[in-house]
Protein backbone atom coordinates (compact mmCIF):
# COMPACT_ATOMS: atom_id res chain seq x y z
CA UNK A 1 0.00 0.00 0.00
CA UNK A 2 1.37 3.41 -0.98
CA UNK A 3 0.91 6.60 1.03
CA UNK A 4 0.97 8.94 -1.96
CA UNK A 5 0.64 8.69 -5.75
CA UNK A 6 4.19 10.05 -5.83
CA UNK A 7 5.31 6.56 -4.82
CA UNK A 8 3.91 5.00 -8.01
CA UNK A 9 6.64 5.41 -10.65
CA UNK A 10 5.73 4.66 -14.28
CA UNK A 11 8.98 5.78 -15.88
CA UNK A 12 12.35 6.91 -14.53
CA UNK A 13 15.50 8.16 -16.18
CA UNK A 14 18.13 9.62 -13.89
CA UNK A 15 16.50 12.34 -11.80
CA UNK A 16 13.49 12.48 -14.15
CA UNK A 17 10.45 10.59 -12.91
CA UNK A 18 6.98 10.09 -14.28
CA UNK A 19 4.76 9.18 -11.36
CA UNK A 20 1.03 8.75 -10.82
CA UNK A 21 0.66 12.31 -9.54
CA UNK A 22 1.87 13.80 -12.82
CA UNK A 23 -0.16 11.40 -14.94
CA UNK A 24 -3.40 11.93 -13.00
CA UNK A 25 -2.91 15.71 -12.87
CA UNK A 26 -2.41 16.08 -16.61
CA UNK A 27 -5.19 13.60 -17.31
CA UNK A 28 -7.52 15.58 -15.08
CA UNK A 29 -6.58 18.86 -16.77
CA UNK A 30 -7.16 17.28 -20.17
CA UNK A 31 -10.63 16.10 -19.14
CA UNK A 32 -11.51 19.54 -17.71
CA UNK A 33 -10.35 21.37 -20.84
CA UNK A 34 -12.12 19.03 -23.27
CA UNK A 35 -15.22 18.88 -21.07
CA UNK A 36 -15.40 22.67 -20.76
CA UNK A 37 -15.03 23.05 -24.50
CA UNK A 38 -17.73 20.47 -25.19
CA UNK A 39 -20.20 21.97 -22.71
CA UNK A 40 -19.72 25.59 -23.80
CA UNK A 41 -19.54 24.89 -27.55
CA UNK A 42 -23.29 25.28 -28.10
CA UNK A 43 -24.67 27.41 -25.31
CA UNK A 44 -28.30 28.43 -25.55
CA UNK A 45 -29.98 31.56 -24.17
CA UNK A 46 -33.48 30.22 -24.76
CA UNK A 47 -35.70 28.16 -22.50
CA UNK A 48 -34.62 24.88 -24.07
CA UNK A 49 -31.16 24.09 -22.75
CA UNK A 50 -29.02 20.98 -22.52
CA UNK A 51 -28.70 19.28 -19.16
CA UNK A 52 -24.97 19.90 -19.14
CA UNK A 53 -25.56 23.61 -19.61
CA UNK A 54 -28.05 23.64 -16.73
CA UNK A 55 -25.50 21.90 -14.51
CA UNK A 56 -22.79 24.32 -15.58
CA UNK A 57 -24.98 27.33 -14.82
CA UNK A 58 -25.84 25.96 -11.37
CA UNK A 59 -22.15 25.57 -10.53
CA UNK A 60 -21.21 28.99 -11.93
CA UNK A 61 -24.01 30.83 -10.13
CA UNK A 62 -23.29 29.03 -6.85
CA UNK A 63 -19.59 29.95 -6.96
CA UNK A 64 -20.41 33.51 -8.05
CA UNK A 65 -22.85 34.04 -5.17
CA UNK A 66 -20.52 32.45 -2.63
CA UNK A 67 -17.71 34.82 -3.61
CA UNK A 68 -20.07 37.78 -3.26
CA UNK A 69 -21.38 36.64 0.14
CA UNK A 70 -17.85 36.43 1.56
CA UNK A 71 -17.29 40.10 0.80
CA UNK A 72 -15.84 40.44 -2.69
CA UNK A 73 -18.28 42.77 -4.42
CA UNK A 74 -16.86 42.14 -7.88
CA UNK A 75 -16.93 38.33 -8.09
CA UNK A 76 -16.08 38.27 -11.80
CA UNK A 77 -12.59 39.60 -11.06
CA UNK A 78 -11.82 36.56 -8.92
CA UNK A 79 -14.14 33.96 -10.40
CA UNK A 80 -11.65 32.42 -12.84
CA UNK A 81 -9.03 31.74 -10.17
CA UNK A 82 -11.30 30.67 -7.30
CA UNK A 83 -13.65 28.71 -9.55
CA UNK A 84 -10.75 26.81 -11.08
CA UNK A 85 -9.45 25.84 -7.63
CA UNK A 86 -12.82 24.46 -6.60
CA UNK A 87 -13.56 22.62 -9.85
CA UNK A 88 -10.08 21.05 -9.99
CA UNK A 89 -10.17 19.72 -6.42
CA UNK A 90 -13.82 18.64 -6.64
CA UNK A 91 -13.29 16.82 -9.94
CA UNK A 92 -10.17 15.10 -8.58
CA UNK A 93 -12.34 13.79 -5.75
CA UNK A 94 -15.21 12.68 -7.99
CA UNK A 95 -12.84 10.65 -10.17
CA UNK A 96 -11.93 8.45 -7.19
CA UNK A 97 -14.93 6.30 -8.13
CA UNK A 98 -12.78 5.03 -11.04
CA UNK A 99 -10.91 1.88 -9.95
CA UNK A 100 -7.16 2.38 -9.83
CA UNK A 101 -7.37 6.15 -9.91
CA UNK A 102 -5.22 8.04 -7.41
CA UNK A 103 -6.28 11.68 -6.94
CA UNK A 104 -3.42 14.16 -7.41
CA UNK A 105 -4.65 15.96 -4.29
CA UNK A 106 -3.45 12.92 -2.36
CA UNK A 107 0.09 14.15 -3.03
CA UNK A 108 1.66 16.83 -0.87
CA UNK A 109 3.41 18.26 -3.92
CA UNK A 110 0.05 18.97 -5.59
CA UNK A 111 -1.58 20.50 -2.53
CA UNK A 112 1.55 22.59 -1.92
CA UNK A 113 1.38 23.83 -5.50
CA UNK A 114 -2.26 24.84 -5.05
CA UNK A 115 -1.44 26.57 -1.76
CA UNK A 116 1.44 28.46 -3.41
CA UNK A 117 -0.97 29.66 -6.10
CA UNK A 118 -3.14 31.12 -3.32
CA UNK A 119 -0.05 32.55 -1.60
CA UNK A 120 0.90 34.42 -4.80
CA UNK A 121 -2.64 35.45 -5.76
CA UNK A 122 -3.48 37.09 -2.41
CA UNK A 123 -0.87 39.90 -2.58
CA UNK A 124 -1.39 40.32 -6.33
CA UNK A 125 -5.10 40.97 -5.86
CA UNK A 126 -4.38 43.10 -2.80
CA UNK A 127 -1.87 45.28 -4.65
CA UNK A 128 -4.19 45.58 -7.63
CA UNK A 129 -7.07 46.81 -5.45
CA UNK A 130 -5.22 48.95 -2.90
CA UNK A 131 -1.92 49.86 -4.51
CA UNK A 132 1.53 48.68 -3.42
CA UNK A 133 2.08 51.17 -0.63
CA UNK A 134 -1.31 50.76 0.98
CA UNK A 135 -1.14 46.99 0.80
CA UNK A 136 2.31 46.85 2.40
CA UNK A 137 1.13 49.18 5.17
CA UNK A 138 -1.49 46.59 6.09
CA UNK A 139 1.32 44.43 7.49
CA UNK A 140 1.98 47.18 10.06
CA UNK A 141 -1.56 47.11 11.40
CA UNK A 142 -2.68 47.50 14.11
CA UNK A 143 0.89 48.37 15.21
CA UNK A 144 4.33 48.05 13.54
CA UNK A 145 5.27 45.49 16.18
CA UNK A 146 2.93 43.06 14.42
CA UNK A 147 5.00 43.10 11.19
CA UNK A 148 6.92 39.83 11.81
CA UNK A 149 3.78 38.09 13.06
CA UNK A 150 1.78 39.18 10.00
CA UNK A 151 4.55 37.91 7.70
CA UNK A 152 4.72 34.58 9.56
CA UNK A 153 0.94 34.34 9.29
CA UNK A 154 1.15 34.54 5.49
CA UNK A 155 3.48 31.54 5.35
CA UNK A 156 1.78 29.51 8.08
CA UNK A 157 -1.66 29.69 6.51
CA UNK A 158 -0.17 28.61 3.17
CA UNK A 159 1.34 25.58 4.89
CA UNK A 160 -1.97 24.91 6.64
CA UNK A 161 -3.84 24.96 3.31
CA UNK A 162 -1.48 22.41 1.78
CA UNK A 163 -1.31 20.05 4.76
CA UNK A 164 -5.06 20.15 5.49
CA UNK A 165 -6.07 19.16 1.97
CA UNK A 166 -3.32 16.54 1.65
CA UNK A 167 -4.06 14.99 5.04
CA UNK A 168 -7.78 14.60 4.46
CA UNK A 169 -7.49 13.19 0.95
CA UNK A 170 -4.60 10.87 1.78
CA UNK A 171 -6.21 9.54 4.96
CA UNK A 172 -9.48 8.83 3.15
CA UNK A 173 -7.64 6.89 0.43
CA UNK A 174 -5.71 4.86 3.00
CA UNK A 175 -8.82 3.98 5.01
CA UNK A 176 -10.61 2.84 1.87
CA UNK A 177 -7.63 0.69 0.83
CA UNK A 178 -7.50 -0.96 4.24
CA UNK A 179 -11.24 -1.67 4.23
CA UNK A 180 -11.05 -3.16 0.73
CA UNK A 181 -8.46 -5.59 2.06
CA UNK A 182 -10.30 -6.52 5.25
CA UNK A 183 -13.96 -6.39 4.18
CA UNK A 184 -14.17 -6.19 0.38
CA UNK A 185 -17.96 -5.87 0.13
CA UNK A 186 -20.60 -3.49 1.49
CA UNK A 187 -18.65 -1.42 4.03
CA UNK A 188 -16.02 -0.09 1.58
CA UNK A 189 -18.83 1.19 -0.66
CA UNK A 190 -20.23 3.22 2.24
CA UNK A 191 -16.76 4.55 3.07
CA UNK A 192 -16.19 5.41 -0.58
CA UNK A 193 -19.37 7.50 -0.59
CA UNK A 194 -18.25 9.14 2.65
CA UNK A 195 -14.86 9.82 1.07
CA UNK A 196 -16.54 11.56 -1.85
CA UNK A 197 -18.49 13.74 0.56
CA UNK A 198 -15.34 14.56 2.53
CA UNK A 199 -13.41 15.37 -0.65
CA UNK A 200 -16.11 17.72 -1.89
CA UNK A 201 -16.16 19.38 1.52
CA UNK A 202 -12.39 19.85 1.35
CA UNK A 203 -12.70 21.42 -2.11
CA UNK A 204 -15.27 23.83 -0.69
CA UNK A 205 -13.16 24.66 2.37
CA UNK A 206 -9.99 25.21 0.31
CA UNK A 207 -11.69 27.60 -2.12
CA UNK A 208 -13.56 29.38 0.69
CA UNK A 209 -10.35 29.98 2.63
CA UNK A 210 -8.67 31.29 -0.52
CA UNK A 211 -11.62 33.65 -1.01
CA UNK A 212 -11.42 34.84 2.60
CA UNK A 213 -7.69 35.56 2.26
CA UNK A 214 -8.24 37.55 -0.94
CA UNK A 215 -11.16 39.43 0.64
CA UNK A 216 -8.96 40.36 3.58
CA UNK A 217 -6.19 41.56 1.24
CA UNK A 218 -8.56 43.72 -0.80
CA UNK A 219 -10.80 44.99 2.02
CA UNK A 220 -9.02 48.33 2.23
CA UNK A 221 -10.27 49.41 -1.17
CA UNK A 222 -12.87 52.16 -0.79
CA UNK A 223 -13.55 52.36 -4.52
CA UNK A 224 -14.99 48.87 -4.80
CA UNK A 225 -17.88 49.49 -7.17
CA UNK A 226 -20.16 46.65 -8.12
CA UNK A 227 -20.11 46.29 -11.91
CA UNK A 228 -22.20 43.11 -12.04
CA UNK A 229 -25.30 44.87 -13.37
CA UNK A 230 -27.15 41.65 -13.97
CA UNK A 231 -27.09 40.78 -10.26
CA UNK A 232 -26.92 44.25 -8.71
CA UNK A 233 -29.97 45.62 -6.92
CA UNK A 234 -31.46 48.93 -8.09
CA UNK A 235 -30.77 52.03 -6.03
CA UNK A 236 -33.88 52.97 -4.06
CA UNK A 237 -33.04 56.67 -4.23
CA UNK A 238 -32.97 56.48 -8.02
CA UNK A 239 -36.28 54.63 -8.07
CA UNK A 240 -37.96 57.27 -5.93
CA UNK A 241 -36.54 60.23 -7.86
CA UNK A 242 -39.36 61.97 -9.83
CA UNK A 243 -39.15 62.22 -13.58
CA UNK A 244 -37.65 65.52 -14.71
CA UNK A 245 -40.31 65.87 -17.36
CA UNK A 246 -43.16 65.85 -14.86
Amino acid sequence: MHLSPDDIIFWEYGFLKLNATIVSTWGLMFVLVIGSRAITRKLSIGLERARWQNLLEIVVIAIHNQIREIGLRQPRLYFAFLGTLFVFIATATLFTVIPGYDPPTGSLSTTTGLAICVFIAVPLYGIKEQGLGRYLRSYLEPTPIMLPFNVISEFSRTLALAVRLFGNIMSGTMILAILLTVTPFIFPIVMSALGLLTGMLQAYIFSILATVYIAAATSGNTKDIDQDHDLAEPDESEMEKPDAGQ
